[in-house]
Protein backbone atom coordinates (compact mmCIF):
# COMPACT_ATOMS: atom_id res chain seq x y z
CA UNK A 1 0.00 0.00 0.00
CA UNK A 2 1.56 3.35 -0.59
CA UNK A 3 2.23 5.87 1.62
CA UNK A 4 -0.28 8.64 0.35
CA UNK A 5 -3.33 5.79 0.69
CA UNK A 6 -1.77 4.89 4.52
CA UNK A 7 -1.68 8.74 5.42
CA UNK A 8 -5.37 9.18 4.26
CA UNK A 9 -6.72 6.63 6.29
CA UNK A 10 -5.16 7.62 9.11
CA UNK A 11 -6.77 10.71 8.94
CA UNK A 12 -10.27 9.87 8.06
CA UNK A 13 -10.14 7.51 11.20
CA UNK A 14 -9.47 10.48 13.31
CA UNK A 15 -11.97 12.42 11.75
CA UNK A 16 -14.09 9.83 12.06
CA UNK A 17 -13.12 9.73 16.35
CA UNK A 18 -13.39 13.33 16.40
CA UNK A 19 -16.96 13.41 14.76
CA UNK A 20 -18.29 10.40 17.18
CA UNK A 21 -16.87 12.52 19.99
CA UNK A 22 -18.20 15.60 19.10
CA UNK A 23 -21.98 13.86 19.06
CA UNK A 24 -21.22 12.23 21.96
CA UNK A 25 -20.82 15.73 23.77
CA UNK A 26 -23.99 17.46 26.08
CA UNK A 27 -25.55 20.33 24.14
CA UNK A 28 -24.34 22.85 26.47
CA UNK A 29 -21.00 21.91 25.83
CA UNK A 30 -21.27 21.79 22.55
CA UNK A 31 -22.89 24.70 21.48
CA UNK A 32 -21.32 26.95 23.89
CA UNK A 33 -18.82 28.45 20.81
CA UNK A 34 -21.38 28.64 18.18
CA UNK A 35 -23.40 31.98 17.47
CA UNK A 36 -25.23 30.52 15.00
CA UNK A 37 -28.53 32.89 14.37
CA UNK A 38 -32.25 31.67 13.07
CA UNK A 39 -35.05 33.71 14.69
CA UNK A 40 -37.11 30.56 14.42
CA UNK A 41 -34.64 28.44 16.30
CA UNK A 42 -35.91 27.27 19.81
CA UNK A 43 -34.64 26.13 23.37
CA UNK A 44 -35.55 24.38 26.17
CA UNK A 45 -33.90 24.53 29.72
CA UNK A 46 -35.17 21.69 31.27
CA UNK A 47 -35.49 21.84 35.63
CA UNK A 48 -33.32 18.78 37.36
CA UNK A 49 -35.74 15.58 35.75
CA UNK A 50 -34.67 16.12 32.79
CA UNK A 51 -36.28 15.28 29.09
CA UNK A 52 -37.06 11.55 30.03
CA UNK A 53 -38.89 11.90 32.89
CA UNK A 54 -41.56 10.14 31.68
CA UNK A 55 -43.87 12.82 32.16
CA UNK A 56 -43.38 16.75 32.52
CA UNK A 57 -40.35 17.60 30.66
CA UNK A 58 -40.52 14.73 28.04
CA UNK A 59 -43.93 16.07 27.04
CA UNK A 60 -42.86 19.58 26.54
CA UNK A 61 -40.21 18.12 24.10
CA UNK A 62 -42.35 16.09 22.24
CA UNK A 63 -43.56 19.79 21.36
CA UNK A 64 -40.43 20.72 20.24
CA UNK A 65 -40.09 18.10 18.35
CA UNK A 66 -43.47 18.19 16.70
CA UNK A 67 -42.30 22.02 16.02
CA UNK A 68 -39.17 21.11 14.42
CA UNK A 69 -40.50 18.98 12.15
CA UNK A 70 -43.65 20.81 10.89
CA UNK A 71 -41.18 23.49 9.91
CA UNK A 72 -38.38 21.36 8.73
CA UNK A 73 -36.19 22.76 11.24
CA UNK A 74 -33.32 19.80 12.49
CA UNK A 75 -32.43 19.05 16.20
CA UNK A 76 -29.05 21.41 17.41
CA UNK A 77 -27.62 25.13 16.40
CA UNK A 78 -30.69 27.06 14.35
CA UNK A 79 -33.17 24.52 14.84
CA UNK A 80 -34.51 23.40 18.50
CA UNK A 81 -32.29 21.79 21.46
CA UNK A 82 -32.60 20.85 25.11
CA UNK A 83 -29.89 21.93 27.38
CA UNK A 84 -29.94 19.14 30.54
CA UNK A 85 -29.78 20.26 34.09
CA UNK A 86 -28.34 18.70 37.11
CA UNK A 87 -29.36 20.78 39.42
CA UNK A 88 -30.99 24.34 40.29
CA UNK A 89 -27.74 25.85 39.92
CA UNK A 90 -27.03 24.80 35.91
CA UNK A 91 -30.12 26.89 35.26
CA UNK A 92 -28.82 30.40 34.48
CA UNK A 93 -25.16 29.34 32.76
CA UNK A 94 -28.22 26.99 30.46
CA UNK A 95 -29.85 30.33 29.22
CA UNK A 96 -26.79 31.85 29.20
CA UNK A 97 -25.37 28.45 26.97
CA UNK A 98 -28.71 29.23 24.31
CA UNK A 99 -28.62 32.70 24.33
CA UNK A 100 -24.91 32.91 23.27
CA UNK A 101 -25.53 29.90 20.83
CA UNK A 102 -28.36 31.87 18.55
CA UNK A 103 -31.66 30.16 19.92
CA UNK A 104 -34.16 33.23 19.74
CA UNK A 105 -37.12 31.68 21.46
CA UNK A 106 -35.73 30.16 25.33
CA UNK A 107 -38.41 27.84 27.67
CA UNK A 108 -38.35 27.32 31.07
CA UNK A 109 -39.99 24.30 31.90
CA UNK A 110 -41.38 24.01 35.35
CA UNK A 111 -41.69 26.91 38.08
CA UNK A 112 -38.88 26.37 39.51
CA UNK A 113 -37.01 28.16 36.81
CA UNK A 114 -39.26 31.48 37.46
CA UNK A 115 -36.18 33.46 38.65
CA UNK A 116 -33.29 32.30 35.99
CA UNK A 117 -36.40 33.02 33.39
CA UNK A 118 -36.96 36.30 34.44
CA UNK A 119 -33.05 37.19 35.01
CA UNK A 120 -31.88 35.69 31.69
CA UNK A 121 -35.14 37.90 30.13
CA UNK A 122 -33.81 40.89 31.66
CA UNK A 123 -30.03 40.06 30.54
CA UNK A 124 -31.10 39.59 26.61
CA UNK A 125 -33.70 41.77 26.11
CA UNK A 126 -34.08 40.73 22.32
CA UNK A 127 -34.55 37.52 22.87
CA UNK A 128 -38.19 35.54 23.51
CA UNK A 129 -39.08 33.86 26.68
CA UNK A 130 -41.55 31.43 27.95
CA UNK A 131 -41.80 29.94 31.81
CA UNK A 132 -44.05 27.30 31.72
CA UNK A 133 -46.13 26.80 34.68
CA UNK A 134 -45.94 30.03 36.43
CA UNK A 135 -46.93 33.45 35.75
CA UNK A 136 -44.06 36.59 35.11
CA UNK A 137 -45.52 39.75 34.83
CA UNK A 138 -43.73 43.11 33.80
CA UNK A 139 -41.80 41.80 31.66
CA UNK A 140 -42.77 42.47 27.79
CA UNK A 141 -39.88 39.61 26.30
CA UNK A 142 -41.71 37.01 28.82
CA UNK A 143 -44.80 34.81 28.04
CA UNK A 144 -46.55 32.67 30.81
CA UNK A 145 -48.07 29.52 30.17
CA UNK A 146 -50.25 27.91 32.88
CA UNK A 147 -52.50 25.06 32.95
CA UNK A 148 -55.98 24.22 34.26
CA UNK A 149 -54.97 21.30 35.60
CA UNK A 150 -57.83 21.22 38.41
CA UNK A 151 -60.05 20.66 35.72
CA UNK A 152 -58.29 17.55 34.45
CA UNK A 153 -57.43 16.02 37.82
CA UNK A 154 -61.27 16.02 38.27
CA UNK A 155 -61.69 13.98 35.42
CA UNK A 156 -59.60 11.69 37.00
CA UNK A 157 -61.26 12.05 40.18
CA UNK A 158 -64.67 11.13 38.62
CA UNK A 159 -62.69 7.88 36.96
CA UNK A 160 -61.34 6.69 40.39
CA UNK A 161 -64.99 7.00 42.24
CA UNK A 162 -66.36 5.10 39.08
CA UNK A 163 -63.65 2.30 39.15
CA UNK A 164 -62.42 1.40 42.75
CA UNK A 165 -63.49 -1.46 44.46
CA UNK A 166 -62.11 -0.72 47.88
CA UNK A 167 -63.97 2.26 47.86
CA UNK A 168 -60.08 4.07 48.88
CA UNK A 169 -58.09 6.19 46.84
CA UNK A 170 -54.77 7.89 47.37
CA UNK A 171 -53.00 11.29 45.78
CA UNK A 172 -48.90 11.11 46.18
CA UNK A 173 -47.59 14.57 45.06
CA UNK A 174 -44.34 15.66 44.41
CA UNK A 175 -43.19 18.66 46.14
CA UNK A 176 -45.88 20.98 47.49
CA UNK A 177 -46.81 24.10 46.03
CA UNK A 178 -49.69 26.10 44.34
CA UNK A 179 -48.93 24.22 40.42
CA UNK A 180 -49.38 20.79 43.05
CA UNK A 181 -52.48 22.30 44.86
CA UNK A 182 -54.69 21.92 41.60
CA UNK A 183 -53.61 18.38 40.90
CA UNK A 184 -54.33 17.69 44.22
CA UNK A 185 -57.52 19.77 44.72
CA UNK A 186 -59.24 18.71 41.38
CA UNK A 187 -58.87 15.11 42.22
CA UNK A 188 -60.05 15.01 45.70
CA UNK A 189 -63.33 17.30 44.16
CA UNK A 190 -63.86 14.68 41.66
CA UNK A 191 -63.65 11.61 43.84
CA UNK A 192 -65.98 13.30 46.43
CA UNK A 193 -68.48 14.85 44.04
CA UNK A 194 -68.61 11.47 42.23
CA UNK A 195 -68.94 9.10 45.38
CA UNK A 196 -71.91 11.41 46.22
CA UNK A 197 -73.58 10.95 43.20
CA UNK A 198 -72.90 7.13 43.73
CA UNK A 199 -74.00 6.66 47.22
CA UNK A 200 -70.65 5.67 47.92
CA UNK A 201 -67.89 6.33 50.39
CA UNK A 202 -65.01 6.68 49.85
CA UNK A 203 -61.34 7.56 51.89
CA UNK A 204 -58.97 9.65 50.26
CA UNK A 205 -55.43 9.15 51.24
CA UNK A 206 -52.67 11.91 50.27
CA UNK A 207 -49.31 12.56 50.99
CA UNK A 208 -45.99 14.06 49.21
CA UNK A 209 -42.32 12.52 48.78
CA UNK A 210 -40.79 16.04 49.31
CA UNK A 211 -39.49 16.53 45.82
CA UNK A 212 -39.83 15.10 42.33
CA UNK A 213 -37.13 12.84 41.89
CA UNK A 214 -37.14 10.26 45.02
CA UNK A 215 -38.36 6.99 43.41
CA UNK A 216 -37.94 5.00 46.42
CA UNK A 217 -39.93 7.69 48.72
CA UNK A 218 -42.73 7.58 46.44
CA UNK A 219 -42.34 3.82 45.95
CA UNK A 220 -42.57 3.15 50.11
CA UNK A 221 -45.65 5.98 50.38
CA UNK A 222 -47.53 3.56 47.75
CA UNK A 223 -46.51 0.72 49.02
CA UNK A 224 -48.26 2.32 52.77
CA UNK A 225 -51.47 2.90 50.71
CA UNK A 226 -51.67 0.23 49.06
CA UNK A 227 -51.69 -1.47 52.36
CA UNK A 228 -54.10 0.23 53.61
CA UNK A 229 -56.39 -0.81 51.05
CA UNK A 230 -56.31 1.61 48.28
CA UNK A 231 -56.61 0.34 44.77
CA UNK A 232 -55.85 3.36 42.32
CA UNK A 233 -53.46 5.95 43.46
CA UNK A 234 -52.78 9.41 41.18
CA UNK A 235 -49.34 10.60 41.31
CA UNK A 236 -48.43 13.68 40.55
CA UNK A 237 -44.53 13.41 41.43
CA UNK A 238 -42.57 13.70 38.12
CA UNK A 239 -39.50 11.26 37.78
CA UNK A 240 -40.17 10.45 41.19
CA UNK A 241 -44.21 8.85 40.29
CA UNK A 242 -42.17 5.96 38.64
CA UNK A 243 -41.52 4.29 41.90
CA UNK A 244 -45.69 4.41 41.84
CA UNK A 245 -45.61 2.15 38.97
CA UNK A 246 -42.80 -0.04 40.28
CA UNK A 247 -44.88 -0.60 43.79
CA UNK A 248 -48.21 -1.39 41.89
CA UNK A 249 -46.61 -3.49 39.45
CA UNK A 250 -44.64 -5.58 41.86
CA UNK A 251 -47.74 -6.50 43.86
CA UNK A 252 -50.14 -6.87 40.69
CA UNK A 253 -47.14 -9.70 39.54
CA UNK A 254 -48.45 -11.99 42.22
CA UNK A 255 -52.51 -10.88 42.83
CA UNK A 256 -55.41 -12.06 40.84
CA UNK A 257 -57.15 -9.45 38.53
CA UNK A 258 -59.90 -9.01 41.33
CA UNK A 259 -56.88 -7.93 43.95
CA UNK A 260 -55.47 -5.59 41.24
CA UNK A 261 -54.29 -1.79 42.14
CA UNK A 262 -54.15 0.62 39.29
CA UNK A 263 -52.23 3.86 38.95
CA UNK A 264 -53.22 7.26 36.96
CA UNK A 265 -50.10 8.79 35.32
CA UNK A 266 -49.68 12.77 35.11
CA UNK A 267 -48.77 15.38 32.44
CA UNK A 268 -48.13 12.83 29.74
CA UNK A 269 -49.41 9.41 28.55
CA UNK A 270 -48.15 6.93 31.09
CA UNK A 271 -49.57 4.06 29.88
CA UNK A 272 -45.96 2.32 29.14
CA UNK A 273 -45.19 2.57 32.80
CA UNK A 274 -47.82 0.52 33.49
CA UNK A 275 -46.62 -2.71 31.31
CA UNK A 276 -46.10 -5.46 33.79
CA UNK A 277 -46.97 -9.78 33.05
CA UNK A 278 -49.10 -10.82 35.43
CA UNK A 279 -49.45 -14.25 37.75
CA UNK A 280 -50.79 -15.63 34.81
CA UNK A 281 -47.69 -14.94 32.44
CA UNK A 282 -49.70 -12.66 30.36
CA UNK A 283 -49.26 -8.77 29.74
CA UNK A 284 -51.02 -6.78 31.63
CA UNK A 285 -51.19 -2.66 32.22
CA UNK A 286 -51.99 -1.16 35.53
CA UNK A 287 -52.01 2.66 34.39
CA UNK A 288 -56.10 3.06 34.74
CA UNK A 289 -55.70 6.41 32.76
CA UNK A 290 -53.48 9.87 32.38
CA UNK A 291 -54.25 13.24 33.36
CA UNK A 292 -52.45 15.03 30.22
CA UNK A 293 -51.08 18.37 30.80
CA UNK A 294 -50.88 19.80 27.24
CA UNK A 295 -47.41 20.66 27.30
CA UNK A 296 -46.28 20.00 23.64
CA UNK A 297 -49.50 21.91 22.52
CA UNK A 298 -48.48 24.92 24.88
CA UNK A 299 -44.76 24.89 23.54
CA UNK A 300 -45.38 24.08 20.15
CA UNK A 301 -48.56 27.21 19.69
CA UNK A 302 -45.96 29.45 21.52
CA UNK A 303 -43.43 28.62 18.76
CA UNK A 304 -45.79 28.49 16.20
CA UNK A 305 -46.86 32.56 17.34
CA UNK A 306 -43.36 33.59 17.33
CA UNK A 307 -42.87 31.50 13.54
CA UNK A 308 -44.81 34.18 12.15
CA UNK A 309 -43.64 37.30 14.21
CA UNK A 310 -46.63 37.54 16.54
CA UNK A 311 -44.53 36.11 20.36
CA UNK A 312 -47.09 36.84 22.53
CA UNK A 313 -44.99 38.80 24.83
CA UNK A 314 -45.83 40.13 28.21
CA UNK A 315 -49.13 37.83 27.90
CA UNK A 316 -50.65 34.84 30.32
CA UNK A 317 -51.63 32.14 28.31
CA UNK A 318 -53.82 29.53 29.92
CA UNK A 319 -54.97 26.15 29.00
CA UNK A 320 -57.93 24.39 29.83
CA UNK A 321 -60.18 21.20 29.26
CA UNK A 322 -61.41 23.28 26.24
CA UNK A 323 -59.29 22.78 22.97
CA UNK A 324 -57.55 20.35 25.01
CA UNK A 325 -54.88 22.08 26.95
CA UNK A 326 -55.58 19.37 29.71
CA UNK A 327 -57.11 16.26 29.33
CA UNK A 328 -57.62 12.77 30.39
CA UNK A 329 -56.99 9.65 28.06
CA UNK A 330 -59.27 6.57 27.70
CA UNK A 331 -56.40 4.45 29.22
CA UNK A 332 -58.42 1.26 30.70
CA UNK A 333 -61.22 2.96 31.56
CA UNK A 334 -64.47 1.22 31.74
CA UNK A 335 -67.04 2.59 29.39
CA UNK A 336 -69.16 4.06 32.54
CA UNK A 337 -66.16 5.43 33.86
CA UNK A 338 -65.25 7.04 30.78
CA UNK A 339 -68.52 8.34 29.60
CA UNK A 340 -69.01 9.98 33.14
CA UNK A 341 -65.56 11.67 32.95
CA UNK A 342 -66.79 12.95 29.42
CA UNK A 343 -69.65 14.36 30.70
CA UNK A 344 -68.52 16.18 33.97
CA UNK A 345 -65.80 17.56 31.40
CA UNK A 346 -68.61 19.13 29.18
CA UNK A 347 -70.21 20.31 32.49
CA UNK A 348 -67.08 21.83 33.44
CA UNK A 349 -66.69 24.16 30.55
CA UNK A 350 -69.79 24.85 30.03
CA UNK A 351 -69.76 26.65 33.64
CA UNK A 352 -71.49 24.50 35.68
CA UNK A 353 -68.83 22.66 37.77
CA UNK A 354 -66.16 25.07 39.37
CA UNK A 355 -63.66 23.11 39.88
CA UNK A 356 -61.59 24.04 43.27
CA UNK A 357 -57.58 25.38 43.01
CA UNK A 358 -56.21 24.38 46.24
CA UNK A 359 -57.45 21.45 48.76
CA UNK A 360 -59.31 21.97 51.79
Amino acid sequence: MKKTQIKAIVVSGLIGVMLITLTGCRAKHSLSKNNYKNKHSIALITDISGVDDHSFTEAAWKGFEAFGKQHQLSRGMGGYQYFQSNSEGDFVPNFNQAANAGFETLYGVGYALKEAVSSAAQKYPKKNFVIMDDVITGQKNVVSATFKSNESSYLAGVAAAYTTTTNTVGFIGGARSTVLDLFEAGFKQGVADTAKKLGKKITILDQYVGDFTSTDKAKAIAQSMYAKKADIIYQAAATAGNGVFQEAKNLNETRSEKKKVWVIGVDSDQSAQGEYTNSKGKKDNCTLTSVLKGLGFAVKDIADKAYVGKFPGGKHLVYGLEHNGVSITKGNLSTKAWQASQEARSQIINGKITVRTSPK
